[in-house]
């Protein structure tokens, strides 16, 4: 299959997770191969595991893992590879050096598959995305994305090429053997992009509320990551901690839930937490404070 480049079409899915996991499989297949992210979306994941193509992943974010997996690979004589990452990491909230992984992808004449769907809305220039945010348009190969995180409203969809776009709905059962959208979902989806493109006041204030809210919790000695983003994790280790920590928080009229294993590694529980563009200042001096009264409580602090 020949490589693509340069966006020029997309495909509606009824959610992102369909998007991946119907066309992962058919990306890759016998005497291919696929590398991931070790801490890529379970979306991904299923999609890898519906293809025939051999599989392996790389150390998170680590560029050095994976120009040594490229490299093996390349002595294995596989027919194609393609290399799959998250943008924004849902979990930790942070990004993926996109335009490294383009970069060693090229070099080794990978196909290069992105996961943009916490990156929407968020990143780069009016929200247009990790391909805006690290300069890279028209580089990554398949980028996909969501219309259910940043623009409030429901389906995932799939940019490239025309011919990767003709060859994905032929091929991608999750598109071909499933309903469309009504014109209502349609409309809004539409709506939610040309609000975020032509009122670009609602990305600045996310990442006022995103900088106010990073650095509250820090202060008050959180441990919040690695996190680049709007998602914040507060990372508290055990289990039964996040949970009685996500039981108490609502008890003081705050809304934030826990993430335990599997879902994260077993001594890396947390409170997942993102900020909005509708959040206002009293509302995050509210949060936080509740946040500070729990962690003494919890003796986490």
């Amino acid at each position: 299959m020949a490589r693509y480049k340069q966006t020029e079409a997309s495909l509606v899915y009824a959610t992102g997770f369909a998007a991946n996991a119907g066309l992962i499989p058919q990306l890759a297949g016998e005497r291919d191969l696929i590398v991931s992210d070790e801490l890529n979306h379970g979306s991904i994941i299923d999609g890898v595991r519906l293809s025939r193509a051999d599989r392996t992943v790389y150390k998170h974010r680590d560029m050095d893992d994976l120009s040594r997996v490229l490299n093996d690979a390349e002595k294995k004589n596989y027919k194609q590879i393609l290399v799959v990452t998250d943008g924004v990491f849902s979990m930790d909230g942070d990004i993926a050096p996109a335009d490294r992984i383009v970069e060693l992808a090229e070099e080794h004449g990978a196909m290069t598959y992105v996961d943009d769907a916490h990156g929407d809305g968020v990143l780069g220039d009016a929200g247009r995305g990790i391909t805006s945010h690290f300069h890279i348009h028209g580089k990554v190969d398949v980028e996909m994305g969501t219309f259910s995180k940043a623009y409030g409203v429901v389906g995932g969809y799939v940019a490239g090429t025309r011919d990767l776009i003709n060859y994905a709905l032929n091929k991608s059962r999750t598109w071909l053997l499933s309903g469309s959208h009504p014109p209502g979902v349609a409309a809004s989806c539409r709506t939610s992009l040309e609000v975020i493109q032509g009122e670009p006041v609602h990305l600045q204030r996310l990442w006022e509320n995103t900088r106010y809210f990073k650095k509250g919790l820090r202060s008050l000695g959180f441990d919040i990551g690695a996190s680049e983003t709007p998602i914040t994790p507060v990372i508290v280790r055990e289990s039964s901690t996040a949970r009685k920590m996500s039981e108490r928080l609502f008890d003081e009229g705050v809304f934030a839930l826990p993430i335990v294993f599997p879902m994260v590694a077993r001594d890396k529980a947390r409170i997942r937490t993102i900020m909005n563009t509708g959040h206002s200042r009293e509302d995050l001096d509210f949060a936080l404070r509740a946040f500070e009264k729990v962690g003494k409580e919890l003796a986490i602090l």
